[in-house]
């Protein structure tokens, strides 16, 4: 779309830096080299600028498009004809009204517009707010009955999901439906982070600003939103604010944002609890067999490691460390960071 209205508005602007030449010319009397050269020099800069308008405009519409359909997808296909009827029906009403008042003095010719407007707006407010009970009135029983289709809230991506990287490789699966919104603060905290004089942070920043590159390129759902916030310090509140007025969800791994997400009413998706989700059940009285990589903090633990991650503590396995041995569940720990089995070595 950006590159159609780019295009259309380059054409025009060539063509109107053409005849804005030949109406210069029409008033001078230059040689014929001189008058080529000013139409080439007018072509170029109405091209030139009609380039750059183009773009601006086409990214403008491929916005508004998108706000065009997150919008419509919420009203039913019956509450959308009966609001065009009742628009129609109140520019008949306003054009009515206008002829009345087109002929008083002094405010009667800024009268028709304002009645238009607000007959336009009044008519299909109340057809779109009534549009069930319109519907049965004409004969259309089910007019209110479906909604459409389903609304997709759009998907938020916090700093930490971004950083953490998982969500490259869940996007694909296609589990997380809707658009994923990077907002342009998140971005500025990344790019922060990345810049930053702690190599620790500045790998992670960096890897974060690739996952954004991958995920471009792997979805055309992502929307890098301008939106912000400038009245608000925090970033997590930017989240929130933002997540409310989109009706949207946050994707995040960060605890904190999680809980006050639920305070706030704000829906989130945390990749740390999917995770725990997909890990494997472990059920006491189960045989494992794990290596011991290291000593346990109790007198005679060991730790081990499933596949996963999911961290294995061994009792009586303090010796058997570069082991591979067979141990027996015991119990099994859940909670919000992670999961943690307990097992004993089998006799």
């Amino acid at each position: 779309m950006v590159a159609i209205v780019r295009a259309i508005l380059t054409i025009l602007g060539g063509v109107a830096g053409y005849e804005t030449a030949g109406i210069a010319l029409s008033h001078t009397s230059f040689s014929d080299m001189y008058s080529l050269l000013l139409f080439g020099v007018g072509v170029l800069v109405g091209a030139a600028l009609g380039f750059v308008v183009g773009g601006l405009l086409g990214r403008q519409i491929v916005r508004l498009s998108h706000s065009v359909d997150r919008a419509t997808s919420k009203v039913s296909a019956g509450a959308l004809l009966v609001t065009i009827l009742g628009l129609i029906v109140g520019l008949g009403v306003a054009a009515l009204v206008s002829l009345a008042l087109k002929d008083l003095p002094v405010v009667g010719v800024f009268m028709p517009p304002l009645v238009y407007a607000l007959g336009g707006y009044v008519f299909a407010y109340v057809a779109y707010k009534r549009h069930a009970d319109i519907g049965r009135l004409v004969g259309f029983k089910n007019l209110g009955s479906g909604s459409g289709k389903k609304a997709v809230s759009p998907k938020i991506l916090d700093t930490s999901v971004i950083i953490d990287a998982r969500i490259g490789d869940i996007i694909p699966t296609r589990f997380v439906d809707g658009d994923l919104i990077i907002p342009g603060f998140v971005l500025e905290e990344l790019q922060s982070i990345a810049d930053s004089g702690d190599p620790l942070r500045r790998a992670r920043g960096r890897r974060g600003l690739e996952c954004v590159r991958a995920l471009q390129d792997a979805s055309e759902r992502v929307v890098i939103a301008d939106r912000d916030f400038p009245g608000l310090a925090e970033v997590d509140a930017k989240l929130l604010k933002l997540a409310k007025e989109l009706e949207g969800s946050i994707l995040t791994t960060d605890y904190n944002l999680n809980k006050m997400a639920q305070i706030q009413g704000v829906p989130v998706l945390n990749v740390n609890e999917l995770a725990n989700a997909l890990k494997p059940v472990v059920l006491p009285g189960e045989s494992l067999a794990v290596r011991v990589i290291r000593e346990g903090k109790e007198e005679d633990q060991g730790v081990a490691y499933l596949d996963d991650g999911t961290m294995v503590v061994i009792e009586g396995g303090r010796g058997k460390v570069g082991q591979d041995v067979e141990v027996e569940v015991t119990s099994v720990l859940q909670n919000p960071s992670g999961k943690m089995v307990f097992t004993r070595l089998a006799s």
